[in-house]
C-alpha cells in the first residue's frame, strides 16, 4: 500500500480515537463521526474487493454517500472515475468508455446511460463484463478528466500517493487559521475540491457536503449567489474553496452588507486567473482570501499563498512536495506529484512536466503567472498580449460574467461580453469596460466590444466543463461578429 495512503489512514484512525465522536461528515440530512467515517469506508471497502476488477465510476451529487464510495476506492485499491456532475451526457458517456468501467454508483438521470453501454443493475451497483480489460497506467487511483481544449475530456491517471502529497500540504497550509467547519463548494468531480476534502479529513476537521442545488451551483457556470451566500452563513464554514467568480460574488456581498466575514478564516481561490483588483477587495474588507495554482496533471495544487507567506499578485510559493522551475522561454515545469499517464497514451516518463503556463519567480521565490503560453496573441503593432490577463479584470468589475478576448493580427483588441444582468444596458457594459481599461497598459485594453446573443456554455462547446473559454469554437461561431466589430 502506498505510504501515503497509510498515513492517511493511520491519521483518520487517530481522530477516531482521540475524538471518536466529532463529526466528521456532515450531509443534508445526516452526520457521521470519525468513527462512523472508517465504519462506513471499511464496510464499502469490503465490497469493492469482492467485485470484478475494473474502475468504478460514481455519477453523484455531493454527499456523505459519494465520499463513502470514493474513500473506499482508494483504500481497497480500485481505480475511481468520479464524473463532474456539469459534463454533458456525450462526456459522461466518453468517460465511462475510455475508462474502462466495469462498476458505477450513479443517480437515476445516468441510468439509461449506463444501460445503453451494457450495463445492468446488481445489488448496489451497476456492472458489466468487458471481453477485453483497459490498460491504467500502474498505480493509477483516480482518474480525473480535465476540461481539456476540445468538447472531448482528458482522462489524467493518478496515483494514491502523488494526490494524498497534496492534500497534506493543504491541511498544513490551512493550519495557522485552524478552521475546523470545511464547506464544499464546488463538485467533488473537481479534483481540487476532492482534494480539499481530503485536507479537511486530514486536519480532523468536519467536512459539510450538501448537494449542488442546495448550495445555489447548477453545471459549470449556473449559480444561484443568494442560496449559495446563505448556504455559507448558516453553514458557519471557516473553510472553503472558490473559483475567481464565486470569490466575487461573495466579496460583492460582504461590500454591500448582505453578509459579514463571518466564521471564515481561510479562503483558497483558484483555477483561473483572480484579478489583483478583486483580492484587493477582498481584503479591504476582511476576508482572508489565498490564491494558489495548480493542475491536475500534477495533482492540483503547485503553489498557494498562505498565512504568513502572502504575496497579493502571485499563486504565493510552490508547496514542499514539489519542484518549480522556468524554463528559456518563460513556461512554468514542475517535478513531484507528476500523472502516471493520459489514458489511451503512453505512461509519463519525464521527470518535469511542461504546464503549459508562463510564468516568473520574483527573489522571495513567490511564483507570478503571465497566462497560457498557447493563449498569447500578437498584435499587429507587435504586443504581445494575453487575453486571460484582460478576461479576469473584465469579469471581475461585478457587472461581465463572460468576457473573450481576441486581437491576434489586428491593430486593436476586440471583446465579445455576457453581463451577469441579462437586462444591464450597453451603458453600464461601457462603464465596466472603461474601468477595466484604466487599470490596463493601452496595448491590452479593449478598444471596441459587442455583447454576446447568449451566455457562452459547455453545452454549445464554448466553454470547457469548468468554465474556461474555448477559443477556437468561440472564434470560428462568432466570426461574422467579430468582423463586424473589426
Amino acid at each position: 500500500m502506498p505510504h501515503e495512503l497509510e498515513r492517511f489512514k493511520r491519521v483518520l484512525f487517530e481522530h477516531a480515537q482521540a475524538h471518536g465522536d466529532a463529526v466528521a461528515v456532515e450531509g443534508a440530512t445526516e452526520r457521521f463521526s470519525y468513527m462512523q467515517l472508517l465504519a462506513e469506508v471499511d464496510l464499502r471497502a469490503d465490497v469493492l474487493r469482492q467485485q470484478q476488477p475494473g474502475a468504478l465510476v460514481l455519477a453523484l451529487d455531493n454527499g456523505p454517500e459519494l465520499l463513502f464510495w470514493d474513500l473506499a476506492a482508494l483504500v481497497s485499491g480500485r481505480a475511481c472515475v468520479i464524473v463532474p456532475s456539469f459534463f454533458s451526457p456525450s462526456q459522461v458517456r466518453h468517460c465511462i468508455e475510455q475508462s474502462g468501467a466495469t462498476l458505477a454508483l450513479c443517480l437515476p438521470a445516468w441510468e439509461d446511460t449506463l444501460g445503453q453501454l451494457g450495463f445492468a443493475k446488481h445489488d448496489a451497483f451497476w456492472a458489466r463484463t468487458l471481453q477485453a480489460a483497459v490498460a491504467l497506467p500502474e498505480g493509477t487511483a483516480k482518474v480525473t478528466y480535465t476540461s481539456g481544449s476540445t468538447g472531448t475530456p482528458k482522462g489524467v491517471c493518478l496515483g494514491a500517493d502523488a494526490m494524498l502529497r497534496v492534500a497534506h500540504e493543504l491541511a498544513m497550509a490551512s493550519r495557522p487559521t485552524e478552521p475546523q467547519r470545511y464547506l464544499a463548494v464546488l463538485p467533488l468531480g473537481v479534483l481540487l475540491e476532492n482534494l480539499g476534502v481530503y485536507a479537511a479529513l486530514m486536519a480532523g476537521a468536519s467536512v459539510l457536503l450538501y448537494p449542488q442545488a442546495q448550495l445555489g451551483m447548477g453545471g459549470a457556470s449556473q449559480v444561484d449567489f443568494k442560496r449559495l451566500l446563505a448556504s455559507i452563513a448558516l453553514s458557519r464554514a471557516q473553510s472553503l474553496i472558490l473559483v475567481p467568480q464565486l470569490l466575487m460574488g461573495l466579496v460583492t456581498a460582504i461590500e454591500r452588507g448582505l453578509m459579514p466575514v463571518g466564521a471564515l478564516s481561510f479562503v483558497a481561490v483558484g483555477g483561473a486567473r483572480v484579478s489583483p483588483s478583486l483580492l484587493a477587495r477582498a481584503e479591504a474588507v476582511g476576508l482572508p482570501v489565498f490564491e494558489g495554482y495548480g493542475l491536475s496533471e500534477c495533482a492540483s495544487v503547485v503553489a498557494l499563498n498562505r498565512p504568513g507567506a502572502k504575496r497579493p499578485g502571485s499563486v504565493g510559493r510552490p508547496l514542499p512536495h514539489v519542484q518549480v522551475r522556468i524554463a528559456e522561454d518563460g513556461e512554468v515545469l514542475v517535478a513531484g506529484s507528476v500523472l502516471l499517464g493520459y489514458l489511451g497514451e503512453a505512461p509519463v516518463s519525464s521527470t518535469w512536466w511542461a504546464t503549459g503556463d508562463l510564468g516568473y519567480f520574483d527573489d522571495q521565490g513567490y511564483l507570478y503567472l503571465n497566462g497560457r503560453k498557447k493563449h498569447q496573441f500578437i498584435t499587429s503593432f507587435g504586443r504581445n498580449v494575453n487575453p486571460e490577463w484582460v478576461e479576469a479584470e473584465l469579469t471581475q468589475s461585478g457587472v461581465i460574467a463572460q468576457a473573450f478576448v481576441h486581437g491576434e493580427g489586428l491593430p486593436r483588441n476586440l471583446a465579445l461580453l455576457w453581463p451577469l444582468d441579462p437586462g444591464a444596458t450597453d451603458e453600464a457594459i461601457e462603464q465596466a469596460v472603461q474601468l477595466s481599461n484604466a487599470t490596463l497598459p493601452d496595448y491590452a485594453r479593449v478598444h471596441a466590444w459587442r455583447r454576446l446573443p447568449g451566455p457562452l456554455t459547455p453545452a454549445e462547446h464554448t466553454l470547457t466543463a469548468n468554465g474556461r473559454p474555448r477559443r477556437e469554437a468561440i472564434l470560428q461561431r462568432y466570426h461574422a461578429l467579430l468582423s463586424d466589430i473589426q
